[in-house]
């Protein structure tokens, strides 16, 4: 339903609650839209006039009561489709004071659901005395006038009369609106699972495939609601002009990680084409529709992190973390020795030094780290990483969110986060991490803990998790066979390596293991 009015004459707030007194009127069974029927469309309006309602603590169960002939009409189903129904005349007086009204206030143009109630408040119609208690209030809330300068407008403005009149809406062509849903359907099944056989057979991920299979499972139970029957018959795909017209790009791919941002975009575009045409069908479709479109992005996320960092962690078997408590020589001394023999990935953990020591010290291992083409992290603190040019942050379960620390570190800083069980680190993949710490496995002289995930925990993150993680906590040369054992091929150690007589010759010894394993594998 449409009214003729102008485009201009009223704002789309107003338009709305034209048509609902329209729909209100038909529901109620009578011959015009009356007065009352357009102060029961404003009950649900969105903007100040509902607004002001609400304050007033006017609902429709308060309308109700007083109006004792609508007590059947649901302001929450009404039609989409109705007979044209023309206006009351008390109805289109209204409506030309509220034209007045608002180019009283200056605003020439449109006209808004705010005039409407003033309109309401000053009429003097029988069915409206329930509103006498509010008239007294101030109706300059609703329709604030704004005065005009004597200078431009020497005479009172005439407004206009507007005939005003509602048309049906044109019927909905279900066979158009079919092909456009089995389409959309369709493509949306196609480009999920090209999502999950990526995650599944390139990433080899169970965690992000079981929960691709979850959103292609809950995708088809929603689906399930569409007319599958009809669907299938108005499909014309030799009718489709689509289908001859083609471009260059679609045809050309760089590599798989170029398939899987392909087949993502092409899953959320029919998402969206889904949303918005079932909500012809049901509003509820295409809010479920619109919660699987949101999902989507979540796992956009995760599946590309994932991709992006086990190639930027490539080679990155080794972490050695610096604390000058746990290096007898010093920190230089144990990050050159690691450094020669291959690490490149170090973190500074330093829990007793005042923000200006430990920005200082971050700062001069920010200068070795880089002239040893190393990576250099800073435990905890994603100002002192930002400050000191480190390559990103790790946070543990208790200190900042990944969100959080991704805002002050920026889109390219790494954010690791520590996990102790495997809850926590398939929600840090969902958060958007780009790689964990998984443990403690052992205990260790560097960080007390009440309790160890251990091997077990290590074999969880093994058998699900492809983003890059390292085992962590008491281990040694001689604990590390045991953990590749439980599927580890990165760890990150402390004094295994910078308590060592030779960090060079313990750092040397703990790869050459992890190298040998990663052969085998």
């Amino acid at each position: 339903m449409s009214s003729s009015f102008p485009v201009t004459a009223w704002t789309s707030g107003a338009r709305r609650a034209l048509d609902r007194a329209g729909q209100v009127a038909v529901v109620v069974g009578v011959p015009a839209i009356a007065p009352l029927h357009l102060a029961w469309a404003l009950l649900k309006d969105e903007g100040r006039a509902g607004a002001l309602l609400a304050e007033w603590g006017l609902s429709g169960d308060v309308l109700r009561t007083a109006v004792p002939h609508l007590p059947g009409v649901n302001l929450d189903d009404l039609p989409t489709e109705t007979r044209a129904i023309p206006w009351a005349v008390e109805t289109a007086d209204l409506l030309r004071e509220a034209q007045h009204l608002a180019y009283q206030s200056g605003q020439i143009d449109e006209a808004g659901t705010d005039h409407l109630l003033a309109a309401l408040l000053g009429s003097s119609a029988a069915e409206l005395s329930w509103l006498e208690p509010y008239r007294e209030r101030d109706t300059t809330e609703a329709a604030p006038a704004v005065p005009v300068p004597e200078s431009e407008f020497a005479a009172t403005p005439t407004v206009e009369r507007v005939d005003l009149e509602l048309r049906e809406r044109a019927p909905v062509n279900r066979a158009e609106l079919y092909r456009i849903l089995d389409a959309a359907a369709n493509r949306a099944r196609e480009g999920l699972r090209v999502v999950e056989d990526y995650t599944r057979f390139v990433l080899n991920d169970r965690h992000l495939s079981e929960l691709l299979k979850h959103a292609r499972h809950g995708l088809a139970a929603t689906l399930a609601e569409l007319p599958a029957a009809a669907l299938l018959s108005c499909r014309d795909t030799r009718g489709d002009v689509g289908t001859s017209i083609e471009t260059r790009r679609e045809y050309h791919r760089t590599d798989e990680r170029d398939v899987l941002i392909a087949a993502f975009k092409r899953l959320q575009e029919a998402l969206r084409t889904l949303e918005e045409f079932s909500k012809v069908l049901s509003g509820d479709l295409a809010h479920q529709l619109e919660k699987l479109r949101y999902e989507s992005y979540t796992l956009e996320k995760a599946v590309l992190q994932t991709t992006r960092n086990r190639h930027r962690l490539e080679g990155q078997q080794l972490y050695v973390l610096l604390t000058d408590s746990a290096c007898p020589a010093g920190v230089p001394y144990a990050l050159q020795g690691a450094s020669e023999a291959g690490v490149r990935m170090f973190q500074v953990r330093e829990k007793s030094l005042n923000d200006r020591q430990l920005l200082e010290h971050c700062r001069r291992l920010r200068r070795w780290t880089r002239d040893r083409d190393a990576l250099l992290i800073v435990n905890d603190r994603p100002d002192i990483a930002v400050l000191c040019g480190a390559d990103g942050v790790h946070i543990g379960q208790e200190e900042f969110s990944v969100s959080d620390a991704r805002r002050i570190v920026g889109p390219d800083c790494l954010v690791g986060v520590s996990t102790h069980s495997i809850d926590q680190a398939r929600q840090a993949v969902l958060d958007g991490a780009d790689y964990l710490g998984v443990g403690p496995v052992f205990p260790s002289r560097t960080k007390g803990f009440d309790a160890f995930p251990g091997l077990g925990f290590v074999q969880q993150v093994a058998a699900e998790i492809s983003l890059p993680w390292f085992a962590i906590g008491g281990i040694n040369e001689e604990t590390l066979a045991a953990v590749l054992d439980a599927g580890a091929s990165r760890v990150a150690v402390t004094q295994g390596v910078t308590a060592a007589e030779s960090p060079l010759e313990a750092a040397s010894s703990l790869l050459q293991q992890l190298r040998v394993q990663q052969l085998r594998a």
